[in-house]
């Protein structure tokens, strides 16, 4: 059966669509700019200025970033900071989300109480520089794990999905003898999956994009990510980029954009295997929570 829409309604559907296709360009518009200026040869910049198109297609400046020592250094602390640091924020969120969705947790309304203050109220910059420190953690990647190592907002979310899991399923799990690591294990992770694969989410773009940390922590270049990479080579200009990095090679605007595309390439490839939960992780763990 066709739907015969009336002429308000075809106005506004009209309307809506060509919203959405200009919104859409605007969006692609710089990114067109990105891409074209990283697969142009480097003279093209400077002598036609604004393009979208280059004059000539090149992958000289992938090509040099690939044999670029200090990108490669970066690209690898981002990985391991990403992965160990992912691996770190889900574990412990998930493991203390779990313990505070129990009923027989005793002092729980005092630890829920302690975390959501946590949201209103920080120690501040100086505080815990002072601590990291103290402990020894300065130029190690620990610094960049361990202060945020669980997140406040993801305990509560996480521990209202795990709430909202039916009591009776985990009490015939205990009366069958089963014990609470193989029941957290076996039958609350996999029941889980869409919370659990949208902070999975949240905590590899936080990872990933570890930009202030960082600099307040890492004082060795060797072990700064991407990100600290990318704002020396942005914002310092090709003399002073040079001395600090490699004082043989300036910086061209093609390898700058190329290096932007492929900081950015492991989350456009990550979110699509992911984006089919998030919606339902965040709802339902909220709604219930």
């Amino acid at each position: 059966m066709v739907k015969h829409m009336s002429k308000g309604d075809l106005v506004f559907t009209v309307f809506v669509y060509a919203f959405l296709i200009v919104f859409t360009l605007l969006i692609l518009f710089p990114l067109l700019y990105v891409v074209s200026t990283s697969f142009a040869p480097a003279g093209d910049y400077y002598t036609r200025g604004f393009f979208l198109f280059p004059s000539n297609w090149t992958i000289e400046a992938y090509q040099y970033l690939m044999h670029n020592p200090s990108f490669v250094s970066a690209f690898k602390s981002s990985v391991v900071i990403t992965v160990f640091g992912t691996i770190i924020n889900m574990t412990l969120t998930c493991l203390m989300a779990y313990g505070l969705s129990e009923r027989w947790l005793k002092g729980r309304s005092v630890i829920n109480f302690l975390i959501l203050f946590t949201m209103l109220f920080s120690g501040g910059l100086i505080p815990t520089y002072l601590v990291v420190s103290g402990l020894h953690l300065v130029d190690t990647y620990w610094a960049l794990w361990l202060p945020g190592a669980v997140s406040a907002f993801s305990v509560i979310v996480i521990r209202g999905f795990f709430t909202s899991l039916p009591y009776e399923l985990k009490e015939s799990a205990r009366m069958d003898g089963c014990g609470e690591w193989r029941l957290f294990g076996t039958i609350i992770i996999p029941l889980s999956k869409p919370v659990i694969a949208t902070f999975t989410l949240f905590g590899i773009v936080g990872n990933w994009n570890t930009y202030f940390s960082a600099v307040i922590y890492l004082n060795d270049s060797s072990k700064w990510p991407l990100q600290v990479f990318l704002r020396q080579m942005l914002i310092l200009d090709d003399e002073k980029i040079g001395e600090l990095i490699e004082p043989i090679f300036p910086y061209t605007p093609a390898a700058r954009m190329a290096a932007i595309l492929i900081t950015a390439l492991p989350l456009l490839v990550i979110y699509p295997f992911l984006q089919k939960y998030f919606n339902k992780g965040m709802f339902i763990g909220s709604l219930k929570g």
